[in-house]
């Protein structure tokens, strides 16, 4: 038995200090019993440090994280059977490092971190991506000087109801509101979520009811939890998901959740750690630090049968395959460092 999933990279360091080495976008194939990774092929491309796979798995879709200046780009491929990529078109990015890309209905949304904008590019039945049809820039600042100077989008997520939109704003502590309306992207700023001043939220996951969101803040690393209340999202409390005696600044980076909805999953870089927690709905109880002895934990993803955590490490290379126990608790099984810089895991459908 085997699972073929994809992993994005940084390719090059658009910024000093920051990016990678990595092939661009790995084909990985594991094996389902062992837990062992065995790279099937790499396609390269700019700096594909987010990606998305089209609701029947048939095409790829990624951004090149760059400058404004660089020209970013979102690109569609076609998966064939063995997991090589066709590349098919590409439409340019008007925004800034473009961190994150999500699908929704006949569309792909891009979240822009350094102009703060999310665009929507409508798909053809081809999988080919048409031009962007709408584009909105968000405004505002929040407490922390030097990373809420004004408006970073970080994540698209669509609430379970397959109707509502929710991008994490990192600059201005927002989480934006915005819908579908005749295949247009409209925003819903009546639903618009703040959460503590200061936290800068990067990502949510939401509960398989859509009535509880979880808000992992970069900033802050602390998990925001929401409650929706007469079709609004409020922050009802805050768990914190670093131990008590880190020192170092936080950096939140991933969070999951299981698919049994019972465990919640959140990475910290600098801790370098996964921090795991039992859900029981309104309140997190701590289960475990499971620290992953690499250095920039940035991402991680959980297989659909809820067997598996691969973890990534940007910055020492190493990719970690864990076993989930009934409990939460996860146990290494395997370790990598043949895929270079990775920051993306994304199974299929």
């Amino acid at each position: 038995m085997g699972l073929k999933f994809f992993i994005g990279s940084y390719t090059e360091y658009p910024i000093p200090g920051f990016g990678g080495i990595g092939k661009g976008i790995y084909a990985v194939l594991m094996n389902s019993n062992t837990g062992t990774l065995k790279i099937i092929n790499t396609t390269m491309t700019r700096n594909p440090s987010y990606l998305t796979l089209s609701k029947d798995n048939l095409f790829l879709y990624c951004i090149t994280e760059l400058d404004e200046s660089e020209g970013p780009k979102i690109q569609a491929y076609a998966v064939h059977e063995d997991f090589s990529l066709k590349f098919l078109n590409e439409q340019p990015i008007a925004g800034g490092y473009p961190c994150h890309i999500n699908t929704h209905q006949n569309s792909v949304l891009v979240a822009c971190y350094a102009t703060g904008n999310i665009i929507q590019y409508p798909l053809e039945d081809s999988g080919r991506l048409s031009a962007a049809k709408k584009e909105y820039r968000h405004s505002g600042s929040s407490i922390n000087e030097t990373r809420q100077e004004g408006p970073h989008a970080h994540q698209i997520a669509v609430h379970p109801n397959k109707k509502d939109i929710y991008v994490c704003d990192l600059g201005i502590d927002t989480i934006k509101a915005y819908h579908m309306n005749e295949n247009a992207l409209l925003p819903d700023e009546t639903k618009d979520c703040m959460v503590a001043k200061g936290a800068g939220p990067r990502h949510l996951v939401f509960s398989k009811e859509g009535n509880l969101a979880y808000v992992l803040n970069e900033l802050t690393g602390r998990i925001s939890v929401l409650q929706l209340k007469d079709g609004v999202f409020e922050e009802v409390s805050s768990y914190p998901s670093l131990s008590d005696n880190y020192m170092g600044v936080p950096s939140a980076s991933t969070i999951r959740m299981h698919p049994n909805g019972k465990y919640l999953y959140a990475a910290n870089r600098g801790f370098e750690a996964i921090t795991i927690f039992r859900i029981f709905d309104k309140q997190l109880k701590f289960v475990d630090y499971q620290y992953t002895q690499g250095e920039e934990m940035r991402e991680f993803n959980i297989t659909r049968d809820g067997n598996w955590l691969i973890a990534c490490h940007q910055n020492s290379h190493d990719v970690v395959v864990y076993k989930i126990h009934n409990s939460g608790k996860l146990s290494e099984t395997y370790r990598t460092k043949e895929i270079l810089s990775p920051v993306c895991v994304v199974f299929p459908n």
